[in-house]
């Protein structure tokens, strides 16, 4: 089972602004997490619909799963500090 992946315009924004090393990383990440269900991924509490995290190095990727479309869609990609707020 594979995951179609989408961004959120402010996801987008936020990849665009990284160092094209680092935006590689979590391409593969979240490539590697839609083809396989596998990676450092956490459930957010206090979200509904559930919210995840995945753990890029010193970067968070939050993104929510629509499991009946099987589209992951990409909510924001910030660094290990600002991820929460």
């Amino acid at each position: 089972m594979s995951l179609e992946i989408r961004w959120s315009a402010i996801a987008e924004r936020e990849a665009r602004h990284l160092d094209p090393p680092v935006n590689r990383r979590i391409v593969t990440a979240l490539e590697n997490y839609a083809a396989t269900s596998h990676g450092n991924i956490k459930r957010l509490t206090g979200y509904n619909p559930p919210q995840y995290r995945l753990r890029v190095g010193d970067w968070r990727v939050r993104f929510t799963v629509d499991w009946e479309a099987h589209v992951l869609y990409v909510l924001s990609v910030r660094p290990r500090g600002g991820a929460y707020r």
